[in-house]
């Protein structure tokens, strides 16, 4: 039984290589029979012309270039590097995922398919010739080691002879199978050495490592002769090796390494011939095998970390040959606003980035079970992010993949903060079980970390260049956003305390202080870098104040810093400074209004509520009156018009408070309430009405802010005029005050002063606006009159309607409508408003129609009479001015004839 398996074996080993060598016999034979027949056509004379459907071709001619079916490995001559004056109009040669590449690829296959399976077979062979006998023991181990070496040498060397007697170029008949022989034949000797360390264990790991070392060298060297087939086919089997070879390992850590060397060697290759796609095909297969190696041993995960970060160097450094990357030419980030015509990024570039991006990826989502992998991961983050920083400085095309190492570090903090990671874990744990333990210094650890890559960013911006306030920008913000992350995902305050954690924001503060300091020495002209430091150092002292100040001192602070980058604007001229204005501003409305909001100041202490919307309104004027000669119309206009909002806000939280001592009332459940509130949302609707004028693509972000107040103050409005209303409500809070100075006034009168105040403060609102709120202040006036003439005459307790209507009361709504429609006549005389002569006109007769449809039923005895008597004499006095009036407006108009 065993003797016929190993026949069965010898047969399966011989199948490829039988294959292999009919085609060359056949091959051959074809060459001699054509040789044959074209020395018979030369002795016979000039041929006949060949009908054009059967076109005759010499056998030493080559076929023409139409007829050959070429393969996506054709080896080709590295193209020119094109000079930086140079603006090539297509994209470089070295596109790797295109149609033609793929359509070229399945063509080759579909016409050449037996060559890959060929190639399998002889590599599958190689490796299964060093597994057999495993079970049955015919050979030792180190026999069939040395058989598996001499199988894979003889296989290189087979295919060798073939392309030195033959060729292997896409005329010669013999293409391809060179590369056939020598990639199985590579193949071949890394499963053995690979067998010899995992199988068998007959050597180390050094050894095996030197091995293959020196089966990579030959294969690089072989690669450059043979073409890509020869390399497609080698990388494939050898990063397929260790996984077909199987064994078992307590820790095949070492295997990391391995692939590394496979990568280099596929990236080496590629870097001479310029194939490209091999280059893809390796990290590909790189990347594969280490997810494939971590996958089947989870022990191996910081190599598997450590594999993937070089591997992104190795993509870096290797294609470009040099040991300082250089890459030239545009950033992959300026794809989004390439001009049609601009060059597109080199293929070393595209590379790259995608390793980069790869890599950061991995090392983001990755999850530290140990405190060991944790800080390793971290670690090669920074060591990513330092390496294109510095490193890579002489890249200009490297210079936007900074961002994924540094988000992905930002991130991995704060994912391990918020999922209690391990470290996490133990830094919230410190002092659970020791309370006299050493305080833990992982925050500040990661704090000084981030500061150290921000320095490192600021570096690189003073070195100058294109995007050297990017630059900048990065090195202001990285640091900030660790905190942030640690502050959000960590808490450090409730383990090391506040103040102590203050510090650290006050630290990087400083920091972010010298920053300013250095670029405001060297940036004489564009003031960009000075003031974008100077807004993160504001931003830390913020920062470092939310974390130590209650509530109230916190509002207060930030409406401080908003003043300081108004006072250093003005001292120092950063214009930048005033997106730093405009984020304080949103900043302190929202906590004024939102969190901790008004709910808070409506049962804070009085002198706290005092002391946060006093100061918001003070600092924004002072911050208004500092900027105002400056040409800076956003935040001039930003801090006017939150300077105006809060002062109204503050009067009518003040005026809230009082009333709310004074009755059983409060602002949700009584007409003066809701009045209030609504004036607090009317004034924040104006505030952003006012924004209108900026434009901008805040707009209609300003749009949406206006509608969400001014319906907010409508719906207070309509609570106030309906359920709330104490004469349609029989229930409802009562009316506490004085006949006309009440708490009617603040519900009614109050909104609409402030419509009014507001509408005629304002002198770019939109015509249509203006019109609606001339309206609902109109509305809201003789909402408050009426109710104001039944309260002087019914009192509180007969402000219900159920209660009826007294004959004073009747004639005193006659009288104010008379007086309101006379008032309105002679606005129109003093502005020359025929518009307002109009409505005066029609108050004037709604009057009369009250006289002569209500009152006359309703009066009686001398009221009556007296009610007509008035009214006759007022529309006698009205109608003569009316004349009079008429008559002088058209001499008016008549004058200019006269001349």
């Amino acid at each position: 039984m065993e003797s016929l398996l190993v026949l069965l074996g010898l047969i399966v080993l011989a199948i490829p290589v039988g294959v292999v060598v009919l085609l060359i016999g056949h091959v051959r034979l074809r060459k001699r029979v054509e040789q044959l027949e074209q020395r018979l056509a030369d002795q016979s004379g000039p041929a006949p012309k060949p009908e054009p459907e059967k076109p005759a071709q010499a056998a030493d001619t080559p076929p023409p270039v139409e007829a050959k079916v070429k393969g996506p490995w054709a080896p080709t001559k590295p193209p020119p590097k094109p000079s930086r004056e140079t603006q090539p109009s297509s994209p470089p040669a070295a596109i790797v995922m295109r149609d033609d590449r793929f359509a070229a690829l399945f063509a080759w296959l579909r016409e050449n398919w037996f060559y890959a399976v060929s190639a399998l077979s002889l590599a599958l062979a190689g490796i299964f010739l060093v597994q057999y006998g495993v079970e049955n023991g015919l050979l030792p181990p180190a026999a069939r080691v040395f058989a598996a070496l001499a199988f894979g040498a003889a296989l290189i060397l087979g295919g060798e002879v073939v392309r030195r007697r033959f060729g292997d170029d896409e005329d010669s008949a013999t293409a391809n199978l060179p590369s056939v022989f020598s990639g199985a034949g590579l193949v071949t000797l890394f499963g053995a050495v690979l067998a010899a360390r995992q199988l068998y264990d007959l050597i180390g790991p050094e050894a095996a490592l030197a091995g293959m070392v020196a089966i990579a060298i030959v294969g690089l060297v072989l690669g450059w002769f043979h073409g890509p087939l020869l390399a497609a086919v080698g990388l494939i089997g050898a990063f397929a090796a260790p996984f077909v070879v199987g064994g078992a390992s307590e820790d095949p850590t070492w295997l990391y390494g391995y692939f590394l060397l496979i990568a280099a060697l596929g990236l080496g290759i590629d870097t001479v011939r310029r194939w490209a796609w091999i280059s893809v095909l390796t990290l590909v297969g790189a990347y594969g095998a280490c997810f494939l190696l971590v996958l089947s041993s989870p022990i191996t995960e910081p190599g598997y970390l450590i594999s993937v970060t070089a591997l992104a160097l190795m993509a870096i450094a290797i294609p470009v040959r040099r040991l300082v990357p250089n890459h030239d030419g545009p950033m992959i980030a300026e794809i989004i606003r390439r001009k049609k015509g601009a060059p597109w990024p080199e293929f070393p570039t595209r590379l790259a980035f995608g390793a980069v991006l790869l890599s950061s990826v991995i090392l983001s989502i990755h999850w530290a079970d140990t405190s060991s992998e944790f800080w390793l991961s971290v670690g090669l983050f920074a060591a990513l992010t330092l390496a294109l920083i510095l490193w890579a400085s002489d890249a200009p095309a490297l210079q936007d993949m900074t961002v994924f190492p540094g988000l992905g570090l930002i991130w991995f903090v704060l994912l391990h903060g918020f999922d209690g990671g391990v470290v996490a874990q133990s830094f919230a744990a410190t002092y659970a079980e020791t309370p006299e333990a050493d305080a833990p210094l992982t925050v500040s650890i990661l704090v000084v970390l981030g500061a150290a890559l921000s320095l490192a960013a600021a570096w690189r911006s003073f070195r100058g260049g294109r995007y050297a306030a990017a630059w900048a920008t990065g090195a202001v913000v990285f640091a900030p956003l660790i905190a942030i992350a640690l502050e959000v995902g960590w808490q450090p305050a409730s383990v090391i305390g506040a103040y102590p954690w203050a510090l650290h924001a006050v630290a990087l503060g400083a920091v972010m202080v010298l920053l300013a300091e250095r670029f405001a020495r060297v940036d004489t002209g564009d003031r960009l870098r000075p003031a974008l430091a100077t807004m993160s150092a504001l931003s830390c002292l913020s920062f470092a104040c939310v974390i130590v100040l209650s509530s109230a001192a916190l509002t207060v602070a930030l409406v401080v810093s908003v003043l300081a980058a108004a006072v250093l604007d003005r001292r120092f001229v950063l214009p930048q400074l005033s997106w730093f204005v405009w984020v304080g501003v949103f900043t302190v409305t929202v906590r004024l209004i939102l969190n901790p909001g008004l709910e808070w100041a409506e049962t804070a202490p009085l002198p706290e509520v005092i002391f946060a919307y006093g100061a918001a309104t003070l600092g924004f004027a002072t911050g208004w009156w500092v900027l105002r000669p400056m040409p800076r119309p956003t935040a001039v206009l930003l801090l006017e018009s939150a300077a105006w909002a809060n002062a109204g806000i503050l009067l009518s939280l003040l005026l809230l408070r009082w009333l709310e001592s004074l009755g059983e009332g409060g602002a949700e459940n009584s007409h003066w309430g809701l009045g209030l509130l609504a004036s607090i949302w009317l004034l924040l609707a104006f505030a952003q009405v006012q924004r209108f004028s900026l434009g901008g693509k805040l707009t209609y972000a300003r749009y949406a802010l206006a509608g969400f107040f001014a319906a907010h103050a409508l719906i207070r409005l309509g609570q106030a005029l309906g359920p709330e209303n104490p004469v349609l409500t029989e229930f409802a809070d009562p009316v506490l005050g004085p006949g006309i100075v009440n708490t009617l006034a603040v519900a009614y009168l109050l909104p609409a002063l402030i419509i009014l105040l507001s509408l005629w403060r304002l002198t770019d609102v939109p015509v249509r606006l203006r019109q609606l709120g001339y309206a609902a202040a109109a509305l809201l006036l003789v909402v408050w009159l009426g109710m104001t003439i039944r309260h002087f005459w019914q009192g509180a307790g007969g402000m219900f309607e159920g209660n009826g209507v007294s004959q004073p009361e009747l004639y005193t709504y006659t009288m104010a409508l008379l007086l309101v429609g006379a008032g309105l006549f002679y606005q129109s005389l003093a502005r020359g408003s025929d518009l307002m002569r109009k409505a005066g006109l029609a108050v004037i007769g709604l009057a009369v129609a009250k006289v002569f449809l209500i009152d006359i039923a309703g009066l009686g005895g001398l009221i009556r009479v007296f009610s007509l008597l008035v009214l006759g004499l007022a529309l006698a006095g009205l109608a003569w001015l009316n004349r009079w009036a008429k008559l002088r407006h058209s001499s008016q108009g008549a004058e200019p004839l006269d001349d």
